[in-house]
């Protein structure tokens, strides 16, 4: 089968995706992923061909309008909110009370505005080039909604693949049940008419599937799982940070207990740095008889001062090989960074400073395996007590290994791949569409371009 994946051009939600596409090929599927130009290099240094459609989009343009010190100094709530990932989806109550219509229209107002700006430079082009290329199935990122009007555009069938909690079909599950019990004339629905919009240009009739899938591939256990009421197909989580070289510092076993620190890259090639004292923590840690390897930008690395001697300072480590080898882990709540720990079985100190991160930080300390620091409230003192307890306390351990239990327990990739004629097949009944044949040179029938 031909199988395209789609996603605009963000790092670190294509990364999660590799290991299926990997899988698929393997399985002898003709796959290609199509991005944004500044991601081409990216995937094809992942060993998969690349599609550039269009043009970069804008969005961190737009985002550093407020993610800068003189907004922030203008106004410190908007920048404290957007800065901490603290809007729409990622703030949705946990109690249905406080989910408001006047809530869910601010938020469908947002979630609109951010579709244009990612969405519109590829659209054209990825619908011509499904037209041409005709996949069997097209796997798409959340929220690049170009790619399920290309797949309508070309006959196939979609599926989401989530990099992390589903909050946007959460979100879109409340919206709409909120949103029906409005009186008629006030019932917008801002994404609908925009996603609607694009796809009537391309001759796509609009159909909630545009927005959240004929189905979602979740790669999440149960216990850190967030959904809406939608079909989703779970898949276990594989680490894949991009090309890497294992130094040789890892190559040995740690002649003692070793934490990692790893802040994600978002911290500093999208917000302007750390929201959390790097120095002032790492020398708080100084006198524990522990190793702390602490991945550090380089630019971020000048600021901190002086550090102990049981630091071990790097710009970047493979995070599984570096996680592999160590007791517990500091992050900051990253969705790869929150698998690849619950994979090994990890307990975490979790300071959130980014929009999944704090659902993630929360599920985590529910569920006994880790513990939410509030940024606001993470010093050195406070960072080096609860580290002390996540290394005392063998609850914390004992629940990040049935945690680790969980992850393992859902189908590989490789098991999903197994499964993928029967998935194709299903989504073309439920759709109401006949199973695509095709020519010895694997044109679709009749359709030669």
């Amino acid at each position: 089968m031909r199988i395209l994946f789609a996603t605009y051009s963000e790092k670190t939600h294509f990364l999660s995706m590799v290991p299926l596409a990997w899988t698929l090929r393997a399985a002898g599927h003709d796959v290609r992923v199509a991005s944004q130009p500044e991601l081409v290099d990216v995937i094809t240094t992942a060993g998969l061909p690349a599609v550039p459609v269009g043009t970069d989009h804008a969005l961190w343009a737009m985002a550093q309008r407020i993610l800068n010190e003189r907004f922030a100094a203008f106004n410190p709530q908007l920048y404290q909110e957007t800065r901490l990932g603290r809007t729409p989806p990622f703030d949705l109550p946990r109690q249905q009370h406080l989910i408001t219509w006047e809530y869910l229209r601010a938020a469908d107002r947002d979630a609109a505005a951010m579709a244009r700006l990612i969405n519109s430079s590829m659209l054209d082009e990825l619908v011509a080039f499904a037209r041409h290329w005709r996949p069997d199935l097209v796997i798409w990122e959340p929220t690049s909604y170009a790619a399920p009007i290309a797949a309508r555009a070309a006959d196939a069938p979609h599926v989401r693949f989530m990099w992390g909690p589903d909050h946007y079909g959460a979100l879109r599950g409340h919206f709409r049940r909120v949103r029906d019990e409005q009186p008629p004339a006030e019932r917008t629905d801002a994404l609908a008419d925009w996603i609607g919009e694009q796809a009537a240009r391309h001759g796509v009739a609009f159909g909630e599937d545009l927005i959240t899938g004929q189905a979602t591939l979740d790669q999440l256990p149960p216990a850190l799982r967030c959904r809406g009421d939608l079909d989703y197909l779970p898949i276990r989580y594989v680490p894949y940070g991009g090309a890497a070289v294992l130094p040789d510092w890892l190559r040995e076993p740690p002649a003692r207990t070793r934490v990692a620190l790893t802040l994600g890259l978002s911290a500093t090639d999208r917000f302007g740095g750390y929201v959390l004292p790097v120095g002032e923590i790492l020398r708080a840690l100084g006198d524990l008889d522990i190793e702390v390897v602490a991945t550090i930008a380089e630019q971020e690395q000048k600021k901190l001062g002086p550090v102990p001697d049981n630091v071990r300072l790097v710009t970047f480590a493979p995070l599984h090989a570096l996680l592999s080898t160590c007791t517990a882990v500091i992050h900051h709540g990253g969705a790869g960074t929150v698998a690849t720990s619950s994979l090994l079985g990890l307990p975490q100190l979790i300071v959130p400073d980014q929009g999944d991160g704090e659902y993630a930080a929360t599920r985590m300390a529910e569920q006994g395996a880790g513990i939410l620091l509030q940024p606001a409230d993470a010093d050195g003192r406070s960072v080096r007590a609860q580290l002390e307890r996540l290394l005392r306390e063998p609850a914390f351990a004992g629940r990040a290994a049935e945690l680790r239990e969980e992850v393992r327990a859902l189908p590989t990739p490789h098991e999903v791949t197994g499964r993928i004629g029967e998935l194709v097949a299903r989504l073309r009944r439920d759709a109401g569409r006949e199973p695509v044949r095709r020519e010895p040179g694997g044109h679709p029938v009749g359709s030669r371009t």
